[in-house]
């Protein structure tokens, strides 16, 4: 059971505070809180759970913004995690991104919407498509016409389909001229690499999302050519368990709209799609950096949006890079980020260069992290391939469609 939610800064700010039960959990947590992360840095942020002298906190970060709930209790962590990525994930979609100021625009909805997801300290209403028929998005109508009424409240005087429905996620007398259905995978790279090339860590965090658009209460099945790849799956509550625990098929009554319908990971994956490899060499106050961009593994597809992140060791007093394929640009932290693209097929992608250290530094002691980015349109780099997707039920007649994505996650070069 929870007993309060504190949305703050990344200045340490109390932005919204949610009391969810009749024991009133006093700000100073947040002081507590603050002062920890501010003296442990990102060791303490990187904690999910928090034993403190009083309470028990639990901790995301989506943007800046840190989501802090509070509990005395013995609760399953796991539930109170989840209920946060929850929060920020409704906060997200209703206010179409999430950052500070969009917050405090917006603080009635926030209010509303926590009313209606949590009741006294347990998760109540969670699913989006349900909010939406309980609490209005903000609009400017809206705005316009609670400034001129002076009733502020969003919130719909009936209550929503889904209560007269067998499922809770899905309203019983949905209707749509088409009836369609879309599956996306969506994947994650993580990679590490070492200086000398030899990949330390590969894996992948997939998602499954749908986008359901189907009259009526359908029930589909979705089945995967090889799901023995898949580990640490998680499911959206439509999904039924017993189906995939013998069969390894995903059999459910999808939710109206968009969602996802479950997460996955493929570990120990054998190689990249590119490659980066930089060569620093220093002597006599100066540091020679030369950094190859190319392609490692063609996935038959093109690579594009590929970027190449580090930051500069405090000891660098200036730097002069340039590359013949893209645009390098230095910030006034001393961040570098290089632009490609896509790599041209008549030469690899290289940025070269000379960092000059600090009065007194014969050489550099310290060397960059390089942060990639890339994004490979219809395919999936873990390998998982869709085999069917069923309607058990009526209409009959349905219109499905399948796409992939990949994309680089935590992606490092050691060098």
């Amino acid at each position: 059971m929870l007993q309060c939610i504190f949305l703050l800064s990344d200045s340490g700010e109390v932005m919204l505070e949610k009391q969810l039960t009749g024991h009133r959990v006093d700000r100073s947590i947040c002081d507590w809180f603050w002062d920890n992360a501010v003296s442990n840095g990102d060791s303490f942020k990187s904690q999910p759970v928090i034993a403190s002298p009083t309470h028990y906190l639990f901790q995301i970060v989506r943007e800046g913004i840190t989501f802090l709930a509070c509990t005395q209790v013995e609760m399953p962590p796991l539930m109170g995690i989840e209920f946060l990525c929850r929060v920020a994930d409704v906060l997200s979609d209703y206010l179409g991104g999430l950052n500070e100021d969009l917050v405090k625009d917006n603080f009635v909805i926030v209010y509303e919407l926590l009313d209606e997801m949590i009741d006294n300290g347990f998760p109540l209403t969670t699913e989006q498509n349900i909010l939406r028929e309980m609490i209005a998005p903000p609009n400017i109508v809206s705005k316009v016409l609670s400034v001129v009424t002076g009733n502020s409240s969003n919130v719909s005087e009936t209550l929503p389909g889904a209560t007269a429905s067998c499922v809770p996620w899905r309203a019983a007398d949905t209707k749509y001229a088409n009836n369609e259905v879309y599956v996306d995978l969506v994947e994650e790279m993580d990679a590490i690499i070492r200086r000398d090339g030899v990949l330390v860590k590969c894996e992948i965090y997939g998602e499954v999302q749908v986008n359901s658009h189907i009259s009526g209460l359908p029930d589909l099945t979705l089945s995967f050519v090889n799901p023995s790849i898949l580990d640490d799956v998680r499911f959206h509550p439509c999904v039924r368990f017993r189906p995939w625990e013998s069969h390894q098929i995903l059999s459910f009554v999808p939710p109206d709209g968009q969602f996802k319908l479950m997460s996955y990971r493929v570990k120990r994956l054998k190689s990249t799609p590119i490659y980066v490899k930089p060569q620093l060499t220093s002597d006599a106050g100066k540091c020679h950096i030369n950094v190859l961009v190319g392609i490692r593994n063609d996935p038959g597809k093109t690579i594009d949006s590929i970027t190449v992140q580090f930051q500069l060791p405090p000891c660098v007093l200036s730097a002069d890079l340039n590359s013949n394929h893209g645009t390098v640009t230095i910030l006034s932290n001393k961040s570098c980020s290089w632009s490609i693209g896509r790599i041209p097929k008549d030469k690899a992608p290289s940025l070269s260069g000379t960092l000059v250290l600090e009065t007194g530094l014969e050489r550099l002691h310290v060397f960059p992290t390089f942060q990639v980015g890339f994004r490979i349109m219809g395919v999936a780099l873990s390998g998982l391939q869709i085999d069917k997707l069923e309607l058990k039920t009526m209409p009959s007649r349905l219109y499905k469609g399948f796409r992939a994505l990949t994309r680089a996650g935590e992606f490092e070069v050691r060098s």
